[in-house]
């Protein structure tokens, strides 16, 4: 009887682990580049300004949504995204509904590969932060070695205002790792 219960609590406990692991990595904010206006040229939407009222972190995605007959996304380094130059991508999406996930801190360079959509403004630069909310501080643009910077290289900008959902993700995760943490310690007496 008492190996049963070994048994099943041992599941319960990774049952319960697998779990918060899954809602772990699903607590990213999702954001639309451009809000509700979308991925497009029409009526000059200012993504730098999208951009710096948001503070993008590891393991949120960003999503960008468009009319895929008159539009695409191209990642690029940061000497690229200055001269909305095409011709090298880092990676190039063309689905009309694109999320990429960010995987570290730094700068993610994006435009739209349409010839005259970058010169027009259709470009974002995505900073995003370390788990601290800070990034480590350089010159723009310029990696600590002087070298110009990577896609996913830091730049000393100031962060902005955090999502308004921000919030009630941390406190769930904050409860959930409190139920979890009780589980395993509930499971150890059951030893």
């Amino acid at each position: 009887m008492a190996s049963s219960v070994k048994v099943v609590s041992m599941a319960a406990l990774v049952v319960v682990l697998a779990f918060m692991a899954g809602v772990e990595v699903s607590m990213g904010a999702v954001y639309k580049v451009g809000d509700s206006t979308g991925w497009t040229t029409i009526g000059s939407p200012d993504y730098k300004k999208w951009a710096a009222s948001k503070t993008f972190h590891v393991g949120d995605t960003i999503l960008f949504v468009y009319n895929a007959q008159f539009h695409n996304v191209m990642q690029v380094s940061h000497a690229e995204y200055q001269s909305c130059n095409v011709t090298a991508p880092i990676a190039t999406h063309s689905s009309g509904n694109d999320s990429i996930v960010i995987k570290k801190i730094g700068h993610y360079y994006f435009f739209c590969g349409v010839p005259g959509h970058c010169q027009s403004g259709q470009k974002v630069d995505i900073r995003v932060l370390g788990s601290t909310g800070v990034a480590p501080a350089s010159a723009p643009g310029v990696s600590p070695t002087g070298a110009p910077a990577s896609p996913g290289s830091v730049t000393g900008q100031a962060p902005g205002p955090s999502p308004k959902n921000s919030a009630p993700v941390l406190a769930y995760k904050g409860l959930l790792s409190f139920v979890a943490m009780g589980l395993a310690i509930f499971a150890g007496f059951a030893y």
